[in-house]
């Protein structure tokens, strides 16, 4: 995927936190570490730095959803990860994703910690993120 498809794919999935533009993409891409998982459907873009790996976002095509390839691209995320010998993963969620949150939890990651109002919605007011973490391990 380009930085410009990647850019248009987020707006349609987030307004909170605010998509990414692909000029945003394109310096994502070329950090020390950073990988992308692409799927017809979605994508995921991580991180591995040492031995932690972040999922910087995940988006799936609102039209594609509740089929399976959110699930599809967080165990290949994870995978890939722990190929690149990352033992624990992480990542930040706006608290009010209810099915992003359900998805990650049933994916067997956990509450780890809360950031309050670290997200600006677009009305201006603050959200609260939810910090996941995994052990990669596990998978």
């Amino acid at each position: 995927m380009t930085p410009d498809a990647l850019a248009a794919l987020h707006a349609a999935c987030f307004d909170t936190p605010r998509p990414w533009q692909a000029e945003e993409f394109t310096r994502i891409l070329d950090d020390r570490g950073v990988f992308l998982i692409a799927a017809p459907s979605g994508f995921a873009l991580g991180r591995v730095l040492v031995d932690e790996a972040e999922l910087l976002t995940l988006a799936v095509d609102p039209g594609a959803r509740r089929r399976g390839a959110g699930r599809s691209l967080l165990r290949r995320f994870e995978a890939e990860a722990r190929d690149r010998a990352a033992g624990t993963a992480f990542l930040e969620v706006a608290s009010g994703n209810a099915p992003a949150l359900a998805l990650y939890q049933a994916a067997g990651w956990a509450t780890a910690g809360r950031r309050p109002g670290y997200y600006r919605k677009p009305d201006g007011s603050r959200i609260d993120a939810i910090t996941l973490r995994k052990a990669l391990a596990e998978i």
